[in-house]
């Protein structure tokens, strides 16, 4: 049933929703008064009710119908949050353009609002300009000055690994040494880091400032010089995010060494194929992982996968719960062997010194030198049904196979079909080793500064780990900002969390869309005061509408900065802005310094600024980004086979856009998960979104187009995880089936059919929690091949 149109909601239907009657009508008073000053339809009505009128602790049924009353007839992408002109000017982008707007814009500059689009196409038209002015905001240090902040490829230079050009060409730096220095944004006695241990929620939050974090990493990364190593050498890293993960990556770093990234989820194997491919020669780790009530070991894990030297954190006090293996080394003495730092005693997460020197010097390297290496599954992950189906064959028709690859490959225009070849080229499903360089992080940073707008005093919270890129971007994001990195060591699905988001006076918090959907359902945030936050940030799959609108309102509608980039581009390439009107579940703009490209149906861009929906393509010229990968080559991953824009060949990312009329993009998800039902092409997104929706005891869905056993057209089987796992029964999953099949047909297609309901614990996803609709199509598939057998 369409919402009424606010003028026709009264008290009476304000009550149904589980407000007492005199609270009701005192609502209705106030929401009779923004009509009376705004009407009962505009953008401006919403920014009114949702900041003056709605609060947390009335229901989020009455937040519904506030919202979807004030839009009733406004179409598509109605904004949820928008941006005030004065609080506007206070932002990091705002008095940037105060100060510069007119010498940047000339005279279309007008105020921050208005030219902030003018700004982002600035960015990417003049990377000279812009790249100096945000390190200069930045106050990032060199100790040798690039040449040029941009060196564009010559003409006639042939096929480059990186095409566009060359960033900061001459230029030394050592990111981790700015995070560590004193400037205008901050210091010595200014918090770097807040964390708090699951279980004791009701202490004060734990704080290390900047002078004891410098004292910590300045002595980790002496005691790495002890080691002996090459400078350059690769050092794993497998541990929880929490203070001493920090202080041990920021000082692999500024040592002068490459941190290899792994997350602390991973098995045995998965662990030794980093390990591998990195060619690590030590690796950082702790004995156990405690969680609750639960001890869950980790060092065994280490062990299992064959590692190098390990140096293991002892999780309870200074005992071991097992015995190290032979050349591996305890925290304690690995801290010993810093001669330039003695180490005395421990407190519960710091470290008391006296010093032989007053500082580790940094480790200057050219800008193109690694600093961390990242896994990500990127394109192998599209097409492992095509590589299941290879291992199966015998080695003479998997050579027949990789000749006939070879020739689609050379003699068709498609860009999937390079990405297959790419498939071959990683290993058969090896990830994708990606570098990040010295200029990297700065990118992070920069993201942040930008559209996050991390300021100096601020405090970000994102539940994450070091082994995917959001615990690097964390990181520097934070620290190169003059902003203090908030850490929960435990669950971030309960009201532990909840609470400590509150007593750290979080400022921005970064969510993944699944977290929020836990939140909503168990109600485990419900009673605490998160009013210090200004945004929230999201990444890692698309989000839904009605999720995240009652976020927002668990912060008294703070804006969410919805951000979407990837491994191999050290930070979003499409995401949002505090000075943008922003939509939920969208985009409101292409990042700093991206252009962005939406392929039609024959390969090419489609006109700029027209709405449509395809394959996203990345313009070259982007800082920080991938320019080589460990076991692959580059070139052919993301650049082979591409259409070229004005002469310059585009980069390939593998995700479905859409621009929708009113200028916001909309994720649908990776290319491979999309379908073909009846003909008609449709991603896995957009129809999951309409599913979540049909029923209350619905957590989540994951749609799949799985090919019946005797061949035909695909049909669709919608995969369940109710709140309730005993929910469901045979009678169940059928008028469910019916109330998807009637939602899809009326929201989305009528030709839309759902063959079958499929309950699950839980769905398959990769560590930075994007769903595998892969694995699921294999098992669907598997399934019925076996029932048909």
């Amino acid at each position: 049933m369409a919402p009424k149109s606010l003028d026709a909601v009264n008290a009476a239907d304000i009550a149904a929703l589980g407000v007492a009657p005199e609270v009701a009508e005192k609502l209705h008073g106030r929401i009779a008064e923004v009509i009376r000053n705004y009407g009962p339809a505009t953008p401006d009505t919403w920014r009114e009710i949702s900041t003056r009128v709605l609060s947390p602790d009335l229901p989020f049924a009455l937040h519904q119908m506030m919202f979807y009353s004030c839009y009733t007839d406004f179409g598509p992408d109605p904004p949820a949050w928008i941006p005030d002109p004065e609080a506007a000017i206070s932002t990091n982008v705002g008095k940037l353009l105060e100060r510069r707007g007119k010498e940047f814009l000339g005279l279309r500059y007008k105020d921050p609002i208005s030219n902030f689009s003018d700004l982002q196409e600035f960015s990417v038209a003049n990377p000279e300009v812009y790249w100096k002015t945000i390190f200069d905001e930045m106050d990032v240090k060199f100790s040798k000055l690039p040449e040029c902040i941009f060196r564009e490829n010559l003409p006639g230079e042939g096929q480059v690994p990186h095409p566009g050009g060359q960033w900061l060409p001459g230029a030394y730096v050592n990111p981790a040494e700015n995070c560590l220095s004193i400037n205008h944004k901050r210091s010595l006695g200014d918090a770097t880091i807040v964390w708090r241990d699951e279980g004791k929620d009701d202490l004060p939050v734990n704080q290390m400032t900047l002078a004891e974090l410098r004292s910590e990493v300045w002595l980790v990364a002496d005691a790495l010089k002890e080691l002996g190593l090459e400078r350059g050498s690769a050092i794993a890293i497998d541990m929880p995010m929490n203070v001493h993960s920090v202080v041990i990556y920021l000082a692999i770093v500024l040592a002068g060494y490459v941190v290899v990234s792994i997350a602390d989820s991973f098995a045995a194997r998965e662990i030794s194929t980093r390990l591998t491919i990195s060619k690590a020669k030590a690796i950082f780790t702790q004995d156990l992982i405690i969680r609750g009530e639960k001890s869950i070991p980790l060092y065994s894990r280490i062990v299992e996968a064959q590692s190098p030297m390990a140096i293991v954190f002892p999780t309870k006090g200074s005992s071991f719960s097992t015995q190290l293996r032979h050349g591996d080394i305890s925290w304690h003495d690995f801290l010993e062997s810093a001669k330039d730092f003695k180490y005395i005693h421990s407190f519960p997460a710091c470290y008391v010194f006296t010093f032989k020197k007053c500082e580790f010097a940094a480790v200057e390297q050219p800008v193109d030198a690694f600093t961390n290496i990242l896994f990500s599954s990127g394109t192998t992950a599209k097409f492992g049904v095509v590589l299941s189906t290879f291992l199966q064959l015998e080695l003479e028709d998997r050579c027949c196979f990789f000749q006939l690859l070879s020739f689609m490959i050379q003699t068709s225009k498609s860009t999937k079909h390079y990405t297959i070849l790419t498939a071959f080229n990683l290993g058969l499903g090896e990830p994708k080793a990606i570098p990040w360089t010295q200029a990297t992080p700065f990118k992070a940073a920069a993201d942040a500064w930008c559209h996050m707008d991390i300021q100096k005093g601020d405090v970000v919270a994102w539940p994450t780990n070091l082994g995917w890129m959001m615990g690097p971007w964390l990181v520097y994001a934070s620290l190169l900002n003059g902003a203090s990195i908030a850490l929960y060591n435990g669950s971030p699905l309960g009201s532990g969390f909840a609470k400590f988001i509150q007593d750290a006076k979080v400022t921005m918090l970064g969510v993944i869309p699944s977290i929020v959907r836990t939140w909503k359902s168990s109600n485990s945030v419900s009673g605490y005061d998160w009013s210090t936050i200004r945004c929230f940030g999201s990444t890692g799959e698309a989000s839904n509408v009605d999720e995240y609108l009652w976020l927002m309102g668990r912060a008294r509608y703070k804006p969410v900065i919805e951000y979407c980039g990837g491994t191999e581009i050290g930070g979003g390439f499409v995401t949002g802005s505090l000075l943008q009107a922003q939509s939920l579940a969208a985009f409101s703009t292409p990042a700093m310094g991206c252009s962005l490209f939406i392929l039609g149906s024959d390969g090419f861009p489609i006109p700029k600024n027209k709405p449509g929906i395809g394959e996203l393509a990345l313009g070259p010229v982007m800082f920080g980004s991938s320019m080589t990968l460990l076991n692959a080559d580059h070139y052919d991953v993301y650049f082979k086979g591409m259409p070229s824009w004005n002469g310059t060949v585009l980069r390939r990312h593998g995700d479905m856009f859409e621009l929708t009329s009113r200028g916001y993009y909309r994720a649908h998800g990776r290319a491979d998960d999309t379908m073909n039902l009846g003909g008609i092409k449709v991603s896995s997104v957009e129809i999951e979104r309409i599913c979540n929706e049909v029923d209350n005891n619905v957590l989540e869905t994951a749609a799949i187009g799985v090919p019946p056993p005797a061949g035909g057209p695909e049909q669709l089987v919608i995969a369940v995880v109710f709140k309730d796992p005993d929910y469901h029964t045979t009678a169940d999953l059928n008028q469910l089936r019916m109330f998807f099949n009637s939602a899809v047909q009326k929201k989305l297609n009528p030709l839309f059919r759902v063959s079958r309901v499929v309950p699950l614990q839980s769905l398959p996803r990769t560590a930075s929690n994007k769903v595998m609709r892969r694995i699921l199509r294999q098992q669907f598939a598997q399934f019925d091949q076996s029932s048909k057998i």
